[in-house]
């Protein structure tokens, strides 16, 4: 049938896959920070407190004083094309589409700030996509990280008149190709260490203890990932939580407190890793690589390493490739 003369053009169906990270400010600044920060911590899940009483701390207190003091450790890791995380999920998808081709579209997206889910959506839909993969890049699920982009991209898709098939990735933190990634990446790193060290600490992100009694799997799926990861390495880890925020009691022990605890104890070596980020960032980077290191030293630690994530390593893109390719079983034989 001849397509009439006035109707629009139609680019070719493809799959889309969307790879989505928490999120960044767009410059180490104190104004972008702060508008990063308020889209941030007025998520309702990110922040399980009546905004009656949450948002004039937010806006009275947190919004005035924290954005300048997080911009200067922003500065301290932004690279010539950007924030880290931003930088390495768009080469995450970048290295992910020359392995799959032209038949499927990827692109990256930021739950809090740019490139937004929004807008990555609407790109998909207009190269052709009426089946996307939702990949948020959180090995363990959590309402304040897994369910929040579920929730944005339920928001966004009740504006669409046409909306397209989604399918949405689901945590991996026991997945043994996720397992078997991040064993070879760390030990590899291991070996390549010039000490041998006392202690291995698995730092992941922390969350208020609170979210564990009310049913959020994150705290059990970190665990069964450090463990199962021990398994495979053949060596002990000391799982540690970091990123503590506000007085709430948080998820323990922490990961500053137990650096310097391992350092007194006598542990003068360490190595330390991040299993439930996908990406280098900020937590990563400065909070680690470099407060981790200031901290441990001070306490009388004498060396003292951080292991990169998986990031677009080859381990890295092989392991989401595997899993992305099982997600889209059905709708494409690639």
């Amino acid at each position: 049938m001849q397509r009439p003369a006035d109707h629009p053009e139609i680019p070719p169906r493809r799959i889309g896959v969307i790879l989505v990270n928490l999120g960044t400010p767009d410059a180490p600044t104190s104004a972008a920070v702060r508008g990063y920060l308020k889209q941030f911590l007025s998520d309702r899940r990110v922040v399980e407190i009546s905004p009656l009483i949450w948002q004039p701390i937010l806006r009275g207190i947190i919004l005035n004083t924290r954005p300048k003091k997080s911009a200067a450790n922003y500065a301290k890791v932004w690279t010539d094309r950007g924030s880290p995380l931003a930088v390495v999920t768009a080469d995450q998808a970048d290295a992910l589409q020359k392995h799959f081709g032209d038949a499927v579209y990827f692109s990256a997206a930021m739950r809090y700030g740019n490139p937004s889910i929004a807008s990555e959506l609407e790109k998909a839909k207009a190269a052709g996509c009426d089946r996307i993969l939702i990949a948020p890049l959180y090995p363990q699920y959590s309402g304040a990280t897994t369910a929040t982009v579920f929730d944005e991209v339920a928001r966004v898709m009740a504006d669409m008149r046409w909306q397209p098939a989604l399918r949405l990735l689901p945590p991996y933190y026991d997945d043994p190709v996720h397992i078997d990634a991040l064993a070879k990446s760390v030990g590899e790193a291991l070996e390549r260490l010039p000490f041998v060290p006392d202690a291995i600490v698995a730092s992941f992100h922390g969350m208020p203890e609170r979210t564990l009694h009310l049913g959020d799997p994150y705290h059990c799926q970190c665990q069964k990932t450090a463990r199962l990861l021990s398994e495979k390495l053949g060596r002990e880890l000391v799982v540690t939580f970091q990123s503590r925020f506000g007085r709430a009691k948080w998820l323990e022990p922490a990961t500053d407190s137990t650096l310097e605890r391992l350092a007194r104890q006598g542990k003068r070596k360490v190595a330390i890793f991040a299993p439930g980020f996908s990406a280098d960032c900020l937590e990563t980077l400065e909070e680690l690589a470099i407060q981790g290191k200031e901290s441990f030293l001070h306490a009388g630690g004498t060396d003292f390493a951080y292991i990169p994530c998986l990031n677009d390593s080859s381990e890295g893109i092989d392991m989401l490739e595997a899993l992305i390719r099982r997600e889209l079983a059905g709708w494409t034989n690639l």
